[in-house]
């Protein structure tokens, strides 16, 4: 501050000197106020520290008379809304990625002041993260936005449906997060408190190469603190007919292996045992930025603990077929998960080309066969679209065969429903009854056989992650990923066990403890509390603890090392103001001798 203040005063000086050899004159500046402390640069002329101080002791103030009609007082003017402040309640709908979006959001609000609540009565914000995939979902979400506006609460948006139809009527006055946005939710939910309305849909990228989205080092909350999800990317490299979520998540993106590996590290750290990696498509990771699948899985797989979990999210099938020996050998690993969720959709070839899906069912067949073959005892998960259009009943016979062949244990039934702006919306649509029909009855096929009667008797050991529905047992997985319920009992939460299967039903088994089996603690720290925001800074904690507002959240290193880059050229500045100080009085001094 001194030098650039030297600097100016002494230009001002040269100026000062030229004008007087001119004979004009020219007005004090600002820096002959203020710079009284640069003794070596005092002229003799100039009045010394003494007189100053004696001219300011008889400076006499003159009093100025208000006007009759100007006010005698004034009414402080604020802001009667303080942004950071506010409960916010939040809802989710939809798959495993826009799960994780949802815990980022709500770790960044808490982390900047914000309180996170489960009562939407008590909240005055209610932030809704949608899903586009069917059109129930889209409908919930549309009737939330309706009840929160009759209750009069703040509303902003998130999620696929307004990230894929922004212009929709009902969205219209709300603020709107995207889904590559999510790190600048606090900004939106400040404006949307203020009663303005902000949309951010931009997406985020590095040297025009798209990214897979907001950093993953960033605040957040855990629906279970035991179980971290990680998007390892974004998008998807297909163009099925009847995927909306296209519209709104794109083509592929993937994070950088350093990243997800740094993130599932820190993951453990903060007492996680179980992660799920959630993509569109786990199988086309790594295609944009030159690595794979397999790549990211053997990495990850060196930084689990022991009794820790690793759970690979969805992939289609034409991504997987090349890398399944790769991925037979990492499903046979003891800290991965034995399960795969690979979509079928449907077993017609003709279907399977209208939807553009890039496969024929012999293609998914290979896929099952051979990982059955080599991962003894994997659960494959799969879903099923009835009454796609065009769909005839030969078509829908061959995906009954198939159900009735492999006998999934996980199967995700879907009546059709079009979804607006995608070529399928505009195809001759099968009957609604026929639909209904078709899905009633694939479905009274799933329920018609029992998948894990063999399994009574057998011994298991099992990860407790999770609370039952009915709140009567913990849930627990096997290495195939199938749901054990065993006792509730506290010592169990977050441990793996060894338990007997004394009973089975359609989705889950039972176990009982065997007695003075080893229980495996995998978690290397103390996991942390429900609601608790992970990967705070403690200058954030202290914030969030005191209730204090904090818009700016902990930069990543890259934006770290920006930083000291940023303070680099600030000193280059200094040094640059000094060298203009000491010209400038050269030059003074030059012209005091020439004239």
């Amino acid at each position: 501050m001194v030098c650039e203040c030297s600097s100016a005063w002494l230009m001002h000086k040269l100026l000062k000197r030229t004008a007087e050899l001119d004979g004009c004159q020219i007005m004090p500046s600002a820096c002959d106020l203020i710079i009284d402390d640069i003794e070596d640069m005092v002229s003799a002329n100039d009045p010394t520290p003494n007189e100053r101080q004696f001219a300011r002791k008889n400076v006499v103030p003159r009093s100025r008379r208000r006007k009759q009609d100007q006010q005698t007082t004034e009414e402080l003017q604020t802001d009667s809304v303080i942004p950071g402040t506010q409960k916010i309640w939040m809802r989710t709908w939809g798959c495993s990625h826009n799960s994780s979006d949802g815990e980022y959001m709500a770790g960044q609000l808490a982390a900047s002041g914000y309180k996170m609540t489960d009562d939407p009565l008590q909240a005055d914000v209610w932030l809704l993260n949608s899903c586009t995939v069917k059109n129930p979902a889209e409908d919930h979400f549309r009737n939330s936005i309706k009840k929160a506006q009759e209750q009069d609460k703040k509303v902003v948006v998130a999620g696929c449906v307004p990230q894929a139809q922004p212009r929709m009527d009902y969205l219209k006055g709300l603020s709107v997060i995207g889904v590559q946005q999510i790190d600048r939710v606090v900004e939106v939910v400040d404006e949307a408190v203020k009663g303005h309305s902000v949309r951010l849909l931009g997406q985020k990228k590095d040297n025009g190469r798209r990214l897979g989205g907001a950093r993953l080092d960033l605040p957040k909350i855990r629906k279970n603190p035991l179980i971290e999800i990680i998007s390892i990317n974004t998008g998807c490299l297909n163009a099925c007919t009847y995927c909306k979520t296209k519209h709104a998540r794109g083509d592929l993106a993937s994070y950088s292996v350093e990243e997800l590996v740094e993130r599932a590290r820190q993951s453990f750290q903060e007492g996680v045992c179980e992660i799920w990696l959630t993509s569109e498509d786990t199988g086309a990771y790594g295609r944009d930025i030159g690595t794979d699948l397999p790549t990211l899985l053997w990495q990850l797989v060196e930084e689990i603990p022991e009794g820790a979990m690793l759970r690979l999210g969805m992939t289609n099938p034409p991504y997987i077929l090349e890398h399944l020996e790769e991925m037979a050998k990492i499903l046979s690993h003891p800290r991965v998960y034995a399960f795969l969720h690979v979509p079928v959709q449907s077993a017609s070839d003709s279907v399977l080309m209208d939807m553009k899906r890039e496969y024929c069912a012999d293609d998914f067949a290979h896929v099952v066969d051979f990982l059955k073959d080599k991962v003894p005892g994997i659960t494959i998960a799969t879903d099923i679209i009835c009454g796609f259009p065009g769909e005839t009943e030969a078509d829908f016979q061959e995906t009954l065969d198939l159900v009735q062949k492999y006998r999934f244990p996980s199967l995700f039934i879907n009546q059709f429903y079009p979804r607006p702006g995608t070529p399928a919306a505009k195809m001759e649509q099968v009957p609604a009854n026929v639909k209904k029909q078709r899905t009633k009855e694939l479905s009274a096929l799933f329920h018609s056989y029992n998948p894990y009667d063999h399994k009574i008797g057998e011994r298991q050991k099992v990860l407790v992650t999770e609370e039952s529905f009915d709140a009567q047992y913990y849930v627990a997985h096997n290495k195939f990923y199938e749901q054990v319920l065993v006792p509730m009992n506290p010592e169990f939460k977050g441990k793996m066990i060894e338990v007997d299967i004394y009973e089975t039903g359609k989705h889950y088994m039972k176990g009982r403890l065997v007695e003075d089996s080893p229980v495996i603690t995998p978690s290397i720290a103390e996991p942390l509390q429900r609601g608790e925001v992970s990967g705070l800074t403690q200058d954030l904690k202290a914030c969030g603890e005191n209730g204090l507002h904090s818009p700016s959240l902990a930069p990543s290193p890259s934006l770290q090392k920006a930083s000291s880059w940023g303070a680099l050229d600030s000193e280059n500045l200094k040094q640059l103001a000094v060298g203009f100080a000491i010209l400038a009085i050269i030059v003074v001094f030059i012209l005091e001798k020439i004239y």
